[in-house]
C-alpha cells in the first residue's frame, strides 16, 4: 500500500484493473493494427467511470487527482500506453473546468464524462512546439465569430476528437502573450482532420494533423480571456507533466515484473537467464531506480492532490521518470535476446512506446531549461 492513496483510491484501482482486463486487453492488438482506438471503448469507459474521475460534480465523478492517477498507472502498468484517456480527462477537461464559462462547462463536460465527446488539445504546429512565439495559427475577430486559420500536428485523440481546444494567436505583435484558446467542435466548415499519422509506437493512439481554413468559430467558444493562453498553459502544464511521469514509472514497474518472470523461465546454455549475475544486477538496478522514483512521484502526487505542485518540481518529475524509463526498458529488452525485438512480446512495444514520453509535454531538453531557470 502506498500512503498517497486512500481506501477509495484502491477500491477504484480494482475497478480499473477489471475494466482494463475485460475491455482493453483482448482487443488492443487489433487497435494497434487499425491505428485508432474505437469510439465504442470511450462510451464503455464513460459508463464505467474511467473518464473525468477527478472532476467535481456535476461535471465529473467527484474524485481527485489520485483517482486520475489510478487510471494512468493501471493503463501504463498493463502496457497500454496508446489509450488516450489521460489527454481527454487530465488535460482537456481541466482547461474547460478551470477557465470555461458555466455554459461551456455544461455544454461539453458531462458529455465528455460519458465518453460521448472525446477531447483533444491542439497546441503543436509543424514549425512550433514549446516555442510559443512561433505559433502561426491565427484567430481574428469578425463580428460574433473568430475566423481561425492554420495547421496543428501531432494531435493525440485527433481523429476521434469531437472537441479540440486550439491555441491561436489573436495578437501577433504580443508574441507568446498574444495567444488565446478556442473550443472548436468537429464538422465546422473549413475544419478538417488528416489521416492518423504513421508513428513508430503507440499505434492505437489516434494522432493526426488538424487544418483550419477560415473556420468561423462562435465568439462564445473563446476559452477564458483573449490573449491569456500563455498564463493558462503555465498553470496547467505541471499536472500534464506529472501525468506523463506517472505513466513512465508504472510502465517500468509493469515491464520489470514481466522481465523478471521471463528470465526465470528462459534458459541459455542450460542455465536460467536469471541465474547469471549480470541479469540479477540489471534487475536489481531497475528495482532500485524505480523504487526511488516511485517515492518521489508519490510526493509529487500528494502535492498535486493538495494543489501545491509547482512547475519546476513537475519538470524534475517528468525528466527523471522518462529518462529512467528509457534506460531501464532498454536493459530489460536486452534480456529477451532476439525475442525482445519481436512485436508479439510486450517489452518491445513498451520500449518503442516509451520513446515518445521524452518528447510529449516538452522534451527532456526543455525540462532541463525549466529546471535551470530556477537558479536565476
Amino acid at each position: 500500500m502506498r500512503r498517497v492513496f486512500r481506501d477509495d483510491h484502491e477500491l477504484f484501482r480494482d475497478q480499473v484493473r477489471r475494466f482494463v482486463a475485460s475491455e482493453i486487453a483482448p482487443h488492443y492488438a487489433e487497435w494497434e493494427k487499425a491505428g485508432v482506438t474505437p469510439r465504442a471503448l470511450w462510451l464503455r469507459a464513460g459508463e464505467e467511470g474511467m473518464l473525468n474521475c477527478a472532476l467535481p460534480d456535476p461535471y465529473g465523478l467527484g474524485g481527485d487527482f489520485g483517482h486520475a492517477a489510478v487510471v494512468i498507472e493501471e493503463l501504463a502498468h498493463a502496457n497500454f500506453l496508446g489509450i488516450g484517456f489521460s489527454i481527454h480527462s487530465d488535460m482537456v477537461s481541466p482547461y474547460l473546468l478551470n477557465f470555461g464559462t458555466d455554459a461551456q462547462k455544461d455544454r461539453w463536460l458531462p458529455a465528455m464524462t460519458r465518453g460521448e465527446v472525446i477531447g483533444a488539445i491542439a497546441l503543436t504546429e509543424p514549425g512550433a512546439g514549446s516555442d510559443l512565439k512561433a505559433i502561426r495559427t491565427r484567430a481574428r475577430r469578425d463580428g460574433g465569430h473568430y475566423v481561425l486559420t492554420g495547421q496543428k500536428t501531432f494531435i493525440t485523440n485527433g481523429v476521434n476528437a469531437g472537441l479540440a481546444i486550439v491555441l491561436a494567436s489573436t495578437d501577433p505583435d504580443l508574441g507568446a502573450r498574444g495567444l488565446s484558446l478556442f473550443c472548436v467542435e468537429e464538422n465546422l466548415p473549413g475544419y478538417t482532420k488528416g489521416a492518423a499519422l504513421n508513428k513508430i509506437g503507440q499505434h492505437s493512439q489516434d494522432t493526426c494533423e488538424l487544418y483550419f481554413d477560415d473556420v468561423r468559430v462562435p465568439a462564445d467558444c473563446l476559452l477564458g480571456q483573449e490573449n491569456a493562453a500563455f498564463e493558462y498553459m503555465t498553470r496547467e502544464l505541471a499536472r500534464e507533466r506529472l501525468a506523463i511521469a506517472l505513466r513512465a514509472a508504472a510502465s517500468v514497474e509493469g515491464m520489470l515484473e514481466e522481465a523478471a518472470q521471463y528470465t526465470r523461465d528462459r534458459k541459455v546454455f542450460s542455465r536460467r537467464v536469471i541465474d547469471y549475475q549480470n541479469t540479477r544486477f540489471k534487475l536489481a538496478n531497475a528495482r532500485a531506480q524505480s523504487t526511488m522514483l516511485r517515492v518521489f512521484l508519490d510526493d509529487c502526487l500528494a502535492r498535486q492532490i493538495e494543489g501545491e505542485l509547482d512547475a519546476t518540481t513537475a519538470a524534475i518529475a517528468k525528466l527523471n521518470a522518462t529518462e529512467i524509463q528509457g534506460r531501464i526498458l532498454d536493459d530489460l529488452l536486452q534480456m529477451y535476446g532476439g525475442y525482445g525485438y519481436m512485436a508479439e512480446y510486450g517489452i518491445g512495444r513498451a520500449w518503442v512506446d516509451a520513446r515518445a514520453l521524452r518528447i510529449f509535454g516538452g522534451t527532456s531538453e526543455v525540462m532541463l531549461e525549466i529546471i535551470g531557470r530556477s537558479f536565476n
